[in-house]
């Protein structure tokens, strides 16, 4: 079926529960009786650190939605990301429904401490939450709360008592910018006629054919499932904001970076990736300025001391703010702060790309590369394969095997400049290719799920 035709048969949205019954019920049940007794036996360990640390009692009391603010009933869309990439995939969308009808309210969901902080630097104007887990009671006070018209799940973060309960409220529940791995299908699949049942699902709006089929057979039915493409373009190729504008200068001179030497970043690692990428960089290119930017930043005490015993003591980002001293361009430097990622990248002339010399999955590519770097990154990037097939065609990026095909491909590029910037302006054009996704998910739903204008909630 044709894209167009897809959007010709659209569906109703769900507002109901389309599974009821007393088999259904009881499922449901035995979920929240599982729920409750993994709080059970985790009760003990909860109340010792609770009684010592105020963050995770609010964390605690966020997650079973003591904390989530009531807001006043209004025509009201809610947009969950779990984490960190999630948060800022969902900018574009944000920003074309912002246009698209001024008076609809916007609150962003997220689940990690990092998507929170993330969301208050990227939204700072709008209501930020946190999700909750997902026992049924504790769903049902949060949706009580907040009162969405509508529901928008970033990638794709389902639950069942969520999808349930939104569907018993009356809001139609979304999947945008939707994606499927085949591991994850494997264990949907397994479950697809129990939870987390898909038919619950007003719109799939997803990246490619692949994924579309994937969420057909899970039971998504054919007319609810789009291919729009990936957002997550459009919001890396923006024209760049004063404030970024002003970071990047400020980093430029914090971090010493000039054109003397090439500027290699290795961008959300895991351990021992930050090593890996220390070592092979002293291997073959030791005049390059090195900055590694975990993606976990509270792991920066871990790395720090990780790259002192190979003898490459690194400089905390946060310290060099503190003393105002500009960076020793001959020690790696250490990014301890959320937020910086993309403006890090605007000054490499290299970036690896972390989560991938491990099996983690990967991480997102694309945003280097919008960023005119070179870009590298290993085998393991089963989360990105789309982004890196589309990066390795137009001769972007370059994935390598191991630690030694690394320390090969950082050596080279830092040596051949020409060659460098075939690869950044190739990643750039690339992504530009790639925009328009979040106009067609903003028209699927506006044509299927957001509360018409003048409507009550």
């Amino acid at each position: 079926m044709s894209q167009a035709a897809a959007f010709e048969r659209s569906a109703p949205p769900i507002v109901r529960d389309p599974n009821p019954g007393l088999l259904r019920g009881l499922l449901h049940g035995a979920y929240d009786l599982v729920w409750l007794a993994a709080l059970l036996l985790l009760a003990p360990w909860f109340a010792v650190r609770a009684a010592f640390d105020a963050r995770f009692r609010r964390l605690a009391r966020e997650r079973l939605a003591l904390d989530t603010p009531a807001l006043p009933a209004r025509r009201r869309v809610l947009i969950h990301g779990v984490s960190v990439g999630e948060v800022k995939g969902a900018a574009p969308l944000v920003r074309a429904l912002e246009e698209h009808d001024p008076e609809l309210d916007i609150v962003i969901c997220t689940t990690t401490a990092t998507g929170l902080e993330v969301a208050r630097q990227t939204f700072p104007t709008r209501t930020i939450v946190r999700f909750p887990i997902d026992l049924s009671w504790c769903v049902r006070r949060f949706l009580r709360a907040i009162s969405p018209s509508t529901v928008v799940l970033i990638e794709l973060e389902i639950w069942p008592n969520f999808l349930r309960e939104c569907n018993r409220l009356g809001a139609p529940v979304a999947v945008v910018n939707g994606r499927i791995t085949s591991q994850s299908f494997d264990r949907y699949h397994w479950f697809r006629q129990t939870l987390p049942q898909f038919n619950r699902i007003s719109l799939f709006c997803v990246q490619l054919e692949e994924y579309a089929e994937r969420f057909r057979r899970l039971g998504g039915a054919a007319e609810r499932v789009l291919v729009t493409g990936n957002m997550k373009a459009d919001g890396l190729l923006r024209e760049p904001t004063p404030a970024h504008r002003a970071k990047v200068e400020e980093l430029r001179s914090l971090l010493s970076i000039d054109a003397s030497r090439p500027t290699l970043v290795a961008g959300s690692t895991h351990d021992p990736e930050e090593a890996w990428f220390t070592q092979a960089c002293r291997e073959s290119a030791p005049e390059a300025r090195l900055i590694v930017v975990p993606r976990h930043p509270p792991r920066a005490g871990d790395v720090q001391r990780a790259l002192t015993g190979l003898g490459a003591p690194p400089q905390l980002l946060t310290e060099l703010r503190r003393t105002r001293a500009a960076a020793d361009p001959a020690r790696p430097t250490v990014v301890d702060t959320i937020g910086e990622l993309e403006a890090i990248y605007s000054l490499a002339d290299v970036v690896f790309v972390g989560g991938s010399l491990i099996p983690h999955g990967g991480q997102n590519m694309l945003e280097p590369a919008a960023q005119s770097c070179a870009v590298l990154y290993g085998p393991h990037v089963d989360n990105f394969r789309q982004e890196a097939a589309l990066l390795e065609s137009e001769g972007a990026a370059l994935r390598v095997e191991g630690r030694e095909e690394l320390a090969q491909a950082l050596g080279a590029l830092s040596r051949d400049t020409g060659r460098r910037e075939r690869m950044a302006h190739a990643g750039a054009a690339a992504v530009q290719r790639q925009k328009g996704a979040t106009a067609l998910t903003l028209s699927a739903l506006a044509d299927r799920c957001l509360p018409p204008r003048g409507a009550g909630r």
